[in-house]
């Protein structure tokens, strides 16, 4: 009964989810806050840290990657995001019938590891550190026809509170659910609905971040879409706002390469399929929906990288992130190595 309850209570804290006891817990956090586990400053960044070593490792490869800053929102609420463009030649970058990749992490403040795993990745595209069993030539292979554009930190915002101490706050700077602010679905409450955790906004898009990225979804117009996570290890493709999939070839294609995915990175372990029906709840205004219905992106994921399911329900940062080095490094080499394979095999299940 014990495992059970550890397993529904972290694939009820999953990257999208709502969790209703959640709110009772964050209540009473500050009657806990000893038994909590802290920020591993050892292994992790703060947030605008993060971002500072992202742009100096992008200034030493300026043949490979380009960044900027993207702004937007209100006298009373702002948002910036960064966006880091990878391409081996920036006069081909625009060729349409190059591959177009756009990866989104740390959409949820408190999931450190899917920014963390931003840097890792871009690492690896700046050739400084590369993923297991790759070289420098296969890398290069890889990525020949490939454009790539990474938003390391979606929702700055609310790291920042997070890094501040608020170790459980997942949402934007003024408690906004980024990952319930897109137009599909939007607003639709479920009977499990908790404001605390996923309040979806005032309106479809009220959030400069979700305006940003939205934008950048449109402009660029990409082949893939990722969403990464953690609170679980799962590989999830729409929908979310509703449990089935989508229908014909498009959905078997994103079926079949997550489940190459899942044998090859989470010896089968890994929640596999639409985000309704594996995960046993339903998210309604999640970017995911969002970039295959709207923006028509041919395949459209949600990867959940880090989860333990025996940590307490008050211990966020110990739920949502690994705590020690061997865990934190085979986590990132493990998610690394599998993007550069979703990176190899997207053409292929394209054609």
């Amino acid at each position: 009964m014990a495992a059970s309850f550890h397993l529904f209570f972290i694939i009820f804290l999953s990257g999208f989810a709502a969790f209703p006891i959640f709110s009772f817990v964050y209540a009473n956090a500050n009657t806990t806050q000893h038994s909590w586990t802290p920020i591993n400053h050892h292994l992790y960044h703060s947030g605008e840290g993060l971002i500072e070593k992202i742009k100096s490792l992008v200034h030493r490869h300026p043949d490979k990657l380009t960044v900027e800053t993207i702004q937007a929102g209100t006298k009373d609420y702002k948002a910036d995001i960064t966006v880091v463009t990878y391409s081996q030649n920036w006069e081909q970058s625009g060729d349409k019938s190059k591959l177009r990749i756009l990866l989104s992490f740390g959409q949820h403040s408190r999931e450190l590891i899917s920014s963390e795993l931003a840097l890792r990745i871009l690492s690896a595209l700046g050739e400084e550190q590369f993923p297991p069993e790759m070289d420098a030539a296969s890398l290069h292979d890889t990525l020949e026809n490939v454009v790539i554009k990474i938003v390391p930190m979606e929702n700055l915002n609310g790291r920042k509170i997070v890094d501040a101490g608020e170790l459980c706050e997942r949402r934007n700077g003024r408690g906004v659910d980024l990952n319930r602010n897109w137009a599909v679905n939007w607003g639709k409450k479920e009977k499990d609905y908790d404001p605390a955790e996923e309040y979806p906004g005032t309106a479809p898009f009220s959030e400069p971040e979700t305006q940003i990225m939205r934008e950048i979804a449109v402009s660029f117009n990409p082949h893939i879409w990722v969403s990464v996570h953690s609170g679980t290890n799962g590989l999830f493709m729409p929908y979310d706002h509703k449990k089935s999939t989508p229908d014909g070839l498009p959905s078997q294609r994103m079926r079949e390469l997550l489940d190459e995915l899942n044998v090859l990175y989470c010896s089968n372990r890994c929640l596999v399929g639409s985000g309704g029906t594996a995960v046993g709840y339903l998210a309604h205004g999640t970017a995911t929906d969002y970039m295959y219905d709207v923006v028509r992106v041919p395949m459209a994921f949600t990867f959940e990288i880090y989860g333990d399911d025996k940590a307490s329900g008050a211990d966020c940062f110990k739920m949502f992130n690994p705590i020690d080095q061997t865990t934190f490094k085979r986590v990132m080499d493990q998610w690394c190595a599998s993007f550069f394979t979703l990176f190899k095999l997207g053409p292929v299940c394209l054609m």
